[in-house]
């Protein structure tokens, strides 16, 4: 019986053994493969900004006379025509400094007109003498003084001119000043604002003080900031579009106009040379138009706006993160999962890419599964090894 007792206990080791082996070293389960599909799609590549919506054109209208404002025309959002009056200053001053202009012309019209008499007296006392002279019946001094004096005459006559002339130029000057007083509207537009009231004093002598400021809103001008690192791929002719924070849903599509050449920061420094940190992010405004004829869109309004740089449609598509190594410039190695469950390692070309998925030039077909990811099954399970501690 001894030899049986040896049996069971060798039996019962062996199970336990196996029981152990088993608990602490599983298995290894097959390895799982997360996969997609490769497939056929439009992708577009795009660069994204955030902008600011501003009017195509907004002038200030000024007065360029000094006084007080005592009517006023127009209210804010009120339409108006080129030529529209807008604004009248007190003219009281400039009334009177075109009195006096007109008076100092007419004053040395005067002048001018009682020297042309005394021409007609010099020029007959000088043919006088000239006459006598001939016949030795007066001396050659009172002839050269005869014809000194017409000379004379001449001159006063040529300067009363030119006085007259300068005369004329301060009337028409005092008329423009007076002309000041009336603000008109520069262009057709809509009264955005209105920066100074009725009975306010406006000083012109130094700066130009802004009335109102009118605006155009039937074209809108979007300034979208473009960042230093993708402005150098943005270009006048590109597609773009933008949607608003109130219609999120609504997309407005135009055309970019341009790029300005310099960042807003340059408006600030005086020699030109911008002076901003080298830590500092540099956007540079990119440009277009938008119609806008009911006026929904306003100054202001901030715009979420999509740049297109390059389209493609009906290409072959994988998802960004199936890339593996790059081999070189728009080239990267890719894993394959045949139909046998084989990987196979591909090489593929790559074109656009809207950060998601990217374009496929060939290495692979329509319908071959890209491996983007693997576990095995104990990470699929969530089932973990229990640690031995002895």
């Amino acid at each position: 019986m001894k030899w049986f007792y040896k049996a069971a206990a060798v039996l019962v080791l062996l199970g336990l053994g196996a029981g152990v082996k088993s608990y602490f070293f599983p298995a290894s389960e097959p390895m799982q493969y997360l996969t997609s599909p490769v497939t056929r799609g439009d992708i577009r590549e795009t660069v994204l900004a955030t902008g600011t919506l501003t009017a195509f054109k907004q002038v200030s209208v000024g007065a360029q006379a000094s006084g007080q404002v005592n009517s006023l025309h127009v209210e804010l959002g009120d339409t108006v025509k080129e030529g529209d009056l807008i604004a009248e200053i007190d003219a009281q001053s400039q009334e009177n400094s075109l009195a006096i202009a007109e008076a100092d012309l007419e004053k040395i019209k005067a002048q001018r007109a009682a020297k042309v008499a005394t021409l007609q007296q010099a020029q007959s006392e000088f043919t006088r003498q000239k006459n006598m002279l001939k016949s030795k019946a007066t001396s050659r001094q009172d002839y050269e003084n005869a014809q000194a004096t017409l000379a004379e005459t001449k001159a006063d006559i040529a300067a009363l001119d030119a006085q007259i002339v300068a005369a004329t130029i301060d009337v028409d000057t005092a008329k423009v000043d007076l002309g000041y007083t009336k603000i008109t509207a520069p262009m057709d537009g809509v009264v955005v604002a209105v920066i100074t009231k009725k009975g306010q004093t406006v000083n012109a002598s130094q700066s130009t003080p802004t009335i109102v400021k009118l605006a155009q809103l039937d074209t809108m001008t979007v300034e979208a900031e473009v960042s230093e690192a993708d402005v150098i791929r943005v270009k006048p002719g590109q597609k773009v579009y933008f949607t608003i924070l109130g219609e999120p849903d609504n997309r407005y599509e135009a055309t970019l106009r341009s790029i300005e050449p310099a960042p807003d920061s340059i408006a600030g420094d005086d020699d030109g040379t911008t002076t901003s940190s080298s830590d500092e992010a540099i956007y540079y405004n990119a440009l277009f138009d938008v119609a806008n004829p009911d006026h929904k869109l306003r100054i202001s309004m901030t715009a979420e706006v999509t740049i297109v740089l390059d389209e493609a449609k009906d290409v072959l598509l994988i998802p960004e993160s199936a890339l593996g190594a790059k081999d070189g410039p728009g080239t990267y190695s890719v894993r394959v999962l045949a139909g046998d469950d084989r990987v196979e390692v591909r090489k593929v070309r790559t074109g656009l890419t809207d950060s998601v998925n990217i374009q496929v030039l060939d290495g692979v077909a329509e319908g071959d599964r890209v491996i983007l990811g693997e576990s095995g099954a104990d990470a699929v399970s969530g089932r973990r090894r229990p640690s031995m501690r002895f």
